[in-house]
Formats: structure tokens, sequence, C-alpha cells
């Protein structure tokens, strides 16, 4: 008797913390989460969450790429994504991307597992009918990640700008900044050729655009760069030399002044 009292009342413990920790409302803040690497279709995705009186208030799910454009729901406004034609509802990317995270918002199901399919396409959410798991996903970790500190920009969101006139190479550099709570979370740097085509960055992923550098070619590089926008919050911070090239950054050979110059434009209207 006393040992199927002490088994219920262990069961009864794990219960409980199963749950508490079911229950545990998320902290009041700004949070945000980043796919890891970029899409077969050249975007990554993002979702941006406030959480108010532990609930989300609001959610926006947007994207960047490495084809050198504006973000995902930008691009998509401007009628460049395409979705629409494809789509059983006749919606836009941005459109259903919208009725997502309104659900969220009205639902607060941050735990959602309502697929249909291992795509990752559900049936519950009415407005959207393209596959919605990667945003949860994210959901999730931007909770996990927790919130984040205050920053020193005004305003938050999606910052681009692109370089006045190509280089000698045909290039034209890009920036796009991911600004949230007044701080810098994600930095693209990209270039576009003036014979349009790839980017810079696919054709040095392709080996189409090649620089035979010790550190590595220009896709391998850039990313430390935007790592070290990140890492200092303004680009004013990196010490850029005479020949354009930097120091402050490791492992980084290429010229980096293009990137500076175009990242303190699309910053301007985030001041």
């Amino acid at each position: 008797m006393k040992k199927s009292i002490a088994t219920l009342m262990a069961l009864l413990a794990m219960f409980a913390v199963v749950s508490a920790g079911a229950q545990a409302k998320p902290k009041d803040g700004f949070y945000f989460a980043e796919e890891s690497e970029f899409q077969s279709s050249g975007w990554k995705d993002q979702v941006v969450l406030e959480v108010k009186g532990g609930k989300v208030v609001s959610a926006v799910w947007n994207g960047i790429n490495n084809k050198g454009l504006m973000d995902k729901k930008a691009e998509a406004a401007a009628g460049r994504y395409g979705m629409v034609k494809a789509s059983k509802i006749g919606k836009e990317w941005h459109e259903q991307a919208t009725a997502v995270e309104n659900y969220l918002v009205s639902s607060q199901d941050l735990a959602f597992s309502k697929y249909t399919s291992a795509e990752g396409y559900t049936d519950a959410i009415s407005g959207a009918s393209m596959h919605v798991k990667g945003f949860f996903e994210l959901v999730k970790a931007a909770i996990a990640a927790g919130p984040l500190s205050k920053g020193s920009y005004k305003k938050s969101g999606w910052f681009y700008a692109k370089a006045p006139a190509f280089d000698k190479s045909g290039y034209a550099a890009t920036a796009l900044i991911t600004v949230v709570n007044g701080r810098i979370v994600s930095a693209n740097w990209n270039a576009v050729h003036k014979d349009g085509g790839d980017s810079k960055y696919v054709r040095a992923v392709k080996g189409t655009y090649k620089m035979n550098a010790k550190q590595g070619e220009w896709n391998v590089q850039s990313p430390r760069v935007e790592a070290a926008l990140v890492k200092a919050q303004d680009p004013a911070k990196i010490a850029v030399k005479s020949d354009g090239k930097t120091d402050a950054v490791s492992g980084v050979s290429v010229t980096v002044n293009d990137f500076i110059a175009v990242a303190v434009e699309a910053l301007k209207a985030a001041k």
C-alpha cells in the first residue's frame, strides 16, 4: 500500500512539473530567431515576436535572401516573389504570412503541431495554403533564446540599401539589416551585377566568382563581416584602412568598404 502511494505521489509530482512547464509563460520583451542556412529558394526565414503580459501580442514572419534583394515581405508586396500564381487560394506570400501571424496571436499556440503533411502544411489556418512548419519552429527557437536587450536604434524593421554605382568589376554592394528592439540582430551583405544574373554570394557558392584567398572564398568571408557588424552594432565601429580592407575582423582579407558604406546608408532609416 505504501509502495503504491509512493508511486502515485511520484507520478503526481512528475505531472505537476510537466504541467508547470507547459503553462510557463514567456517573459515580456522582443524575441528573434533566424534559419541557420539559406533554403534552396535562396531565402532564410526569420521570426520576430513581442510578448506583453506573458502573451504574444505581435508576430512577424519575414526573411532575408542570398540574391541581394530586399526582405521577403517587401519583395512579395512589390509582386516580385511570385507565390500568387501557384497559390490555390490566390494569395501572395506576405498575405499568407500575415494570416499565420494573426493565427499565432489569437491562438497563443506556441507549440503548434496541426500539420497535414511532413512538409508542414496545415488546414488549421484560414488564409494560408503554404507550409508553415518553418515559422512555428522559429517561434519555438525565438522563445527558447529569450528576450533581446534594448538597442540604440530608434526604429526596428528591415533596412536595405544598394550602392549607387557599379564598381570596376561590375558589382553594386547591397546591405539588408534586421533591427529588433533597437538592436541589429542580422546583417546580410551581398552585391548584384550590372548584367543581372546571380548575386556575388551565389556566384561565389557556385564557384563562378573566385578569389582563391587563404581565408576562403567571398561567400565564406562575407558572413564573418556580417557577424562583426551584429557584434559591433554600428558599421562605423569597424575600422577600414585606406585600401578598403580591415584588420578589425579575423579571417577577412576582402575589401569591406563597400559594405560599410551601404550598411551606413541602410541604417539611416533606423536612427
